[in-house]
């Protein structure tokens, strides 16, 4: 009978497609909806943002990038606040002691209600977080999806899709529309110093030039690799199959972004269930030896809404400084290094 139940335990564990305690698998949370991740990495800890609330947004915490424990509100509305609703796409950077965190939501403005970035403060990385700036800046149009970029000489940088419609396109006669900006911020991130600088806008085929849904890149993030400066980013409608992940070089924070001719480098795959893989981040594990892609996808691949779930693959850079992502997966694959 020993034997017996020996063998059984022995064939359970060698099963394919299921991860063991040294893997995980995509996506890595059967519970964990949410959209537009962001992770940073503080005080030996992970946290997790994303649009995830209807009245601000949650965060959840981890130790190894899999395993994630739901916490509290990282930042709520309140009936002072200025934004009202569309809560979406936070990002949190420590800065200058403190932790800030960029969104976007909706309220009013001196040209009607619109979509607009928010700043805001807190002491923790899990907040509460405070609005400082609500809104951020007013430049007269529609923006989402604010990230900031801290680079190497301490010089902060603010990049975000600007937004906007043509015709009715709720009724599929016109289309969304966005392009990225970018601008070099104050010291004190208190708003941008120069005009905003155009950086990119749809070209490539997979983008949807001519899409009756969206034209639109956006859910950029922005690091340097070796000597040369990278930006992820999505397109495509948020609720499209085809919705996923390109990249572009430069040398200059805001110089001329360079699309890589091979994008998209995460994309759907019908055969493994994966619909609309996009919206990232980038963190590294633990050791720093890994780096790894944080995004989002369809939760029913047959079904694509705004009910998204959490993924992360591997990226790898060649020589040529070709970056590749490793995915995206749905086998068991090897926990991030450093974690134990």
């Amino acid at each position: 009978m020993k034997r017996c139940s020996l063998l059984i335990f022995i064939l359970c564990i060698s099963l394919p497609g299921r991860a063991q305690k040294n893997t995980y698998q995509n996506p890595v949370s059967d519970s964990l909806f949410i959209a537009d991740p962001f992770v940073l990495f503080a005080d030996s800890l992970y946290y997790l943002y994303g649009t995830s609330a209807g009245d601000g947004f949650k965060y959840w915490t981890s130790r190894d990038l899999v395993h994630w424990e739901e916490k509290d509100y990282a930042y709520r509305r309140t009936e002072k606040s200025w934004g009202q609703g569309s809560f979406w796409a936070p990002e949190v950077i420590n800065y200058n002691g403190h932790y800030y965190m960029v969104y976007s939501a909706r309220g009013k403005t001196m040209y009607g209600e619109g979509l607009r970035l928010c700043l805001a403060r807190s002491d923790h990385p899990g907040g509460p977080f405070s609005d400082i700036k609500a809104p951020w800046f007013d430049l007269g149009f529609s923006c989402i999806d604010g990230h900031i970029f801290i680079d190497s000489d301490q010089k902060p940088y603010l990049y975000y899709e600007k937004v906007g419609s043509v015709g009715e396109h709720w009724k599929q006669e016109g289309y969304l529309w966005g392009m990225i900006m970018g601008a070099e911020l104050a010291p004190d991130l208190s708003g941008p110093v120069q005009e905003p600088k155009f950086c990119m806008f749809v070209t490539q085929d997979w983008e949807g030039p001519k899409s009756l849904k969206a034209r639109s890149v956006e859910g950029m993030t922005v690091f340097k690799h070796d000597s040369l400066y990278y930006m992820t980013y999505s397109a495509n409608h948020y609720a499209d199959p085809n919705y996923g992940v390109g990249y572009a070089t430069c040398r200059d924070p805001l110089g001329m972004w360079i699309k890589y001719p091979g994008n998209p480098v995460l994309a759907r795959d019908p055969n493994l269930g994966v619909s609309g893989p996009g919206h990232n981040s980038i963190i590294w594990s633990p050791d720093q030896e890994e780096c790894f892609i944080i995004y989002h996808s369809h939760a029913d691949p047959d079904q694509p809404s705004g009910r998204r779930v959490l993924n992360l693959d591997r990226i790898t850079f060649t020589r040529d400084g070709t970056l590749s992502v490793q995915g995206p997966t749905r086998t068991p694959q090897p926990m991030p290094s450093g974690t134990h």
